[in-house]
């Protein structure tokens, strides 16, 4: 047969009932959009996650308490319960070689108020290398100096969030007062928009001076974090060894599994970050394929009821010459024919799933040509594989039985 003639075939034979053409390709529609959904989540999911822990700095690595251990008695009291890590140890790790910066910092939760207003957020103590650090910019005022820290000055720097919740949205609260904790601070300096949410975002913490947040919050001189900013990429690693072994002989520790602090690498954070966010994508994308494969076998069920309607008619054929092979071909691009189509429509649905989730704010997704391409595929692939029996089976029929069948 020509190429012509089956693809005429083909469209005669589709539209011949199309209420159940239409209903046998739902299933695939359907199964197609929800991977191509499916997959665009993740995805977006893992682009967020890497671009909030890139937006934290650059080069970044971060030392933060352990678990505390009784001496003598082996009990671990949980990782980041150990209060050993001080100021000087900040000082000494910027004398490594290639460390561009380091800012130690004190984080804790306080009761915020100003003016009759009230917020509970994360206050962090922090030193005047924080914002290079931690890439973090300035939209009004100033930010904590070192003086500050020298003078045990009693100031804060709002992120917008704070600002927006004690002194209503888009205000200047710069020399105004709020009382931490019932201390009062004056507030000199808002940090610029960087987004994110939960406890982590920048834009819901209020800035002060760390040796003030020591003396007056937390009544010790003990640090939660030492932000290190290396000169570059290539040499985190390296970084992260001299780092661990000087704090390890500060600390007088000789075995690192006993070690009281974790040295995180951020590309190891953003790796990890990556492993799980994949693994989540390749979960949602699977049971979204549980549609497929229900899709592919409501087209089965479709070409056997076909095949078994036009059985007088291909025993007709067989009748006047057409090979097993023409009436196999026949039957499997009506399969395939039906699952492209259905394919192509489910890419579409995807996508705009897609985009009504990003426009909605719910979360950016991003689809790539790989999902695409792997729909069709996997479209194309159902057509053939479910295809291929009932086809099989109408081109080895008998053509007189076939003739003779009613």
């Amino acid at each position: 047969m020509k190429t012509v003639d089956i693809l005429e075939e083909t469209y005669s034979a589709l539209t011949a009932n199309k209420v159940r053409t239409g209903l046998t390709m739902l299933g695939i529609v359907i199964g197609i959009a929800s991977v191509i959904a499916m997959i665009s989540i993740g995805q977006g999911a893992q682009n967020s996650i890497e671009s909030s822990i890139q937006s934290i700095g650059s080069n970044l690595l971060m030392v933060m308490p352990g678990a505390q251990r009784t001496p003598g008695v082996q009990v671990n009291t949980g990782r980041g319960t150990a209060r050993t890590l001080i100021t000087e140890d900040a000082t000494v790790i910027l004398a490594i070689s290639g460390i561009k910066a380091v800012a130690p910092e004190l984080s804790g939760r306080y009761q915020v108020t100003a003016k009759g207003t009230n917020t509970n957020t994360s206050v962090d103590g922090v030193t005047a290398d924080y914002p290079m650090v931690k890439n973090l910019n300035i939209d009004a005022g100033n930010f904590i100096t070192d003086q500050n820290n020298k003078n045990l000055s009693k100031v804060a720097v709002l992120g917008p969030t704070v600002r927006d919740d004690l002194f209503g949205e888009g205000s200047d609260p710069v020399g105004q007062a709020i009382r931490i904790n019932g201390i009062e601070f004056k507030i000199i300096g808002v940090t610029a928009t960087k987004g994110g949410t939960g406890f982590g975002s920048q834009d819901d913490m209020i800035f002060i001076p760390l040796i003030t947040a020591q003396r007056f919050l937390a009544g010790d001189n003990y640090v939660s974090t030492i932000n290190i900013q290396a000169d570059s990429a290539d040499i985190m690693t390296q970084i992260q060894t001299d780092v661990m072994d000087l704090l390890l002989t500060r600390h007088k520790i000789n075995d690192p599994t006993l070690a009281d602090f974790n040295v995180m690498n951020q590309s190891d954070i953003i790796a990890t970050a990556s492993s799980i966010t994949d693994t989540f994508t390749i979960f949602l994308a699977a049971i979204a394929g549980i549609s497929l494969l229900v899709g592919g076998i409501g087209i089965m069920n479709m070409m056997l009821t076909t095949v078994t309607e036009r059985t007088k008619e291909i025993g007709l054929r067989k009748a006047i010459g057409a090979k097993s092979r023409d009436i196999n071909l026949q039957f499997l691009i009506e399969a395939v024919s039906m699952t492209f189509a259905g394919g192509l429509l489910g890419v579409f649905l995807g996508w705009l799933i897609g985009y009504v989730i990003s426009s909605l704010g719910l979360i950016q997704t991003s689809i790539s040509l790989m999902s695409i391409l792997l729909a069709f595929g996997v479209s194309a692939g159902i057509g053939i594989i479910f295809g291929y029996y009932p086809a099989r089976r109408a081109s080895k029929l008998n053509p007189i039985e076939a003739l003779r069948y009613e």
